[in-house]
């Protein structure tokens, strides 16, 4: 019996862990902060670019906050391969494009949460024509070119 302790720790520890990582998992209900309309044209982020732009596939800039998009991971602008890099750069746009459909709602968590390197972690979420809900997490993840965040960078090479 004490030999299957080890994997009982392991199943509550997987369970807890979307808990300990905000990143993971959107959040619901009472863990969910008020909603914040965003109404902006995003450009790409770069030198003399406006308030509100895109740093890749799955972060971007609204006047000075960094804003992280909850559930996803896109690759990196800088990434370790050129295959990396060239599916990055379609990812940018893509969320470019997205962000700029028009007017959506991002949530975070109660408290106001951050990753490690201070940016806002947010939900992102468009009304669509007949009430229902548009993710863009969802849509990225759909589109391929960005997969399901699982708490920690898998490479794309």
């Amino acid at each position: 019996m004490s030999g299957l302790r080890p994997f009982a720790l392991l199943a509550i520890l997987l369970t807890l862990w979307p808990a300990f990582d905000p990143a993971l998992v959107e959040p619901l209900g009472p863990l969910a902060s008020d909603p914040e309309r965003v109404s902006a044209t995003f450009t790409r982020c770069g030198r003399g670019r406006g308030d509100a732009c895109v740093i890749d596939g799955d972060t971007f800039k609204l006047g000075a906050r960094k804003v992280r998009i909850i559930g996803i991971d896109a690759p990196e602008v800088k990434g370790q391969c050129a295959s990396e890099i060239a599916l990055a750069e379609r990812s940018t746009r893509k969320l470019q494009a997205l962000l700029n459909q028009g007017a959506f709602t991002m949530t975070g968590r109660v408290g106001d949460m951050q990753d490690r390197y201070g940016r806002d972690l947010r939900t992102l979420t468009r009304d669509r024509p007949g009430g229902t809900i548009q993710s863009i997490a969802e849509d990225m993840r759909a589109s391929g070119l960005a997969r399901r965040y699982v708490g920690f960078k898998v490479g794309w090479c």
